[in-house]
């Protein structure tokens, strides 16, 4: 069989010889891979490569197509990113998918389940969009667009369709954030239509978090936000009984990556105690994605049936239902001694050669609206009492413009504020009236001589008649 071109990197910390054992099981299954190494991570922070990865590694990635990915280490604080982050979004990955299925009873679980997050790889808040703006605060800007909501939920439905799944969960926060999350629901509405085969439904992200940790059996797809799929698959994964069996497919329309959930373990290190299951059953979904699906289902049952025999490594191992503790050495070779077998008490899985990763169809196209400039929210560094700050604010104003209101993160405190709100030294005020640079401009001059630096302004526009902004509690 001709061989397929992947980028494998070994990563930091156990990424090395979980890597290692995943390799070696792959090898000894058939799997027709030609492999290019790249050097990622920890060693490239310190050798002061911001982004943890030089660019012949990333045009590695895109030749192949593929990255088989171990944990990654990134130092925290100094201004340096998430390579996992800087990866999803160089090469435009922008469906993270998460199977999570329990194996009672040989690995001990909270509950049975089985089920699927997809979700959004590159919006939301962790756009990495952050500011200080004052001595007080900073903020990070939650960024959700009409064409993101639409890549991962269409994904969503053709991913249930493709493996037999029934339904469809939209989880956000429509309730509080009703611009972003609410666009987020409205597009799942609109393509769920295109899908009549499919079940939907919807929950708000807090209850839906904790139905997955108490009845996880009420969900078979959940389709969320990047921060909310971070969140309830790590959740999902540890109902599962371990972590170290979370995976997480970063799939996009030229790229697609593959990886364990967890993290680096620096303390179990070059112990041989590592788990190596949540990279190799991440290999299994990198193996159906390139069309290798009877390797894939080769390795898989192998697993399985090691897993049903109670060969489990350390995390895993329970005194109730395992047989056997071993490290990931020995681990690694139980799963190459059963390559051909086939578990008896679960269910053998089954991929078909060829059918390869999923394909969506192109976007739907959108009605412009009409978009009129009607004011703006200046954000100004200022302490002191709100009915002060308004009378210094008016007459800074440009003619046609007034202030229309006065609120601090977010609380209305003027007109008519309560006495009880807290206030920080970041305030917003809302003008309002036809607006354009020159009149925009000359307001900021008016406040910059009254005392009053604008830290930030946001401008507001109407779309159809309909603002496009949200009032201020209150």
């Amino acid at each position: 069989m001709k061989k397929i071109p992947i980028t494998v990197a070994h990563g930091d910390g156990i990424g090395p010889e979980i890597m290692a054992a995943t390799l070696k099981i792959l090898d000894a299954a058939g799997a027709p891979l030609e492999i290019t190494t790249i050097e990622v991570g920890q060693k490239l922070f310190e050798r002061g490569v911001m982004t943890g990865i030089e660019q012949a590694s990333i045009d590695a990635i895109r030749n192949t197509g593929v990255l088989l990915k171990a944990p990654i280490f990134t130092p925290s604080g100094g201004g340096y990113k998430s390579l996992n982050v800087t990866i999803r979004k160089l090469m435009s990955l922008y469906a993270n998918v998460r199977p999570c299925q329990s194996f009672r009873p040989y690995i001990e679980a909270i509950h049975d389940m089985d089920l699927v997050v997809v979700r959004e790889n590159e919006e939301d808040l962790y756009a990495g969009i952050e500011h200080r703006q004052t001595q007080d605060v900073v903020q990070a800007l939650k960024l959700i667009s009409r064409p993101g909501c639409e890549r991962i939920i269409r994904y969503a439905f053709e991913y249930a369709r493709a493996n037999g799944r029934k339904k469809v969960t939209c989880m956000v926060k429509d309730n509080i954030m009703k611009m972003v999350d609410g666009l987020f629901y409205q597009v799942f509405e609109e393509i769920s239509a295109d899908y009549p085969d499919i079940q939907k439904d919807r929950y708000i992200i807090d209850i839906g978090t904790a139905r997955i940790a108490s009845r996880p059996g009420d969900f078979d797809v959940i389709v969320t936000e990047n921060l909310y799929g971070d969140i309830i698959s790590d959740v999902a994964a540890e109902v599962t009984g371990s972590v170290g069996l979370g995976i997480s497919a970063n799939i996009g329309e030229q790229c697609a990556m593959f990886e364990a959930m967890h993290g680096t373990a620096p303390d179990i290190a070059g112990k041989d105690i590592a788990n190596p299951s949540g990279l190799l059953l991440g290999s299994i979904m990198m193996l159906t994605h390139i069309g290798c699906g009877k390797a894939a289902e080769t390795v898989h049952n192998a697993w399985l049936k090691t897993i049903e025999d109670g060969i489990h490594t350390g995390d895993i191992y329970r005194e109730a239902t395992s047989k056997k503790r071993v490290g990931t050495n020995e681990f690694t070779t139980a799963v190459i001694e059963r390559l051909g077998q086939k578990p008896s008490g679960m269910k053998p899985v089954s991929y078909p050669d060829g059918q390869g990763g999923i394909k969506i169809p192109a976007l739907k196209p959108v009605v412009v609206a009409k978009k009129e400039w009607i004011g703006v929210d200046a954000f100004i560094e200022y302490r002191g009492p709100a009915d002060v700050l308004a009378e210094r604010i008016k007459p800074a104003l440009a003619a046609g413009l007034t202030l229309s209101l006065i609120s601090n993160r977010g609380v209305k405190t003027w007109p008519n504020g309560s006495s009880g709100t807290f206030c920080t030294d970041h305030w917003c005020a809302r003008i309002l009236g036809a607006t354009d640079t020159p009149k925009l401009l000359e307001t900021l001059k008016g406040l910059d001589a009254a005392g009053l630096p604008v830290v930030k302004t946001e401008n507001l526009y109407s779309f159809d008649g309909k603002d496009g902004f949200t009032a201020a509690a209150g």
